[in-house]
């Protein structure tokens, strides 16, 4: 399954919601919003900076990351952003393929 790299900043109200709740609960949430999906929550670290939490979830195909990304906005409790991450084998067969392209302007 493909794998994505999630990074989650709280709205003051969804921190409100951690602070009453807690992280594990907020955990469990976010495993069972995955799972809802057909995904798998792989690991979910709390963190300073940028972004508040940072995932990695298995995902069985870009329209169930896209439906969980949509739904997780709505809520206005979150923002956050996707991104999809790429096996060196991955890498590796897209290093042996050569599309055709012409830059702008030329």
């Amino acid at each position: 399954m493909p794998k994505y790299l999630l990074e989650i900043s709280y709205t003051a109200d969804g921190a409100k919601g951690v602070l009453k709740d807690g992280g594990t609960k907020r955990q469990e949430a976010a495993r069972v919003a995955i799972q809802s999906v057909g995904g798998t929550l792989e690991t979910m670290y709390f963190a300073f900076g940028d972004a508040d939490v940072i995932c990695i979830v298995d995902m069985p195909d870009a329209a169930s990351m896209a439906a969980a990304s949509l739904h997780l906005s709505a809520s206005g409790a979150v923002t956050g952003r996707s991104r999809a991450l790429i096996s060196a084998d991955e890498i590796d067969a897209a290093s042996k393929k050569s599309p055709s392209y012409t830059p702008p302007g030329h």
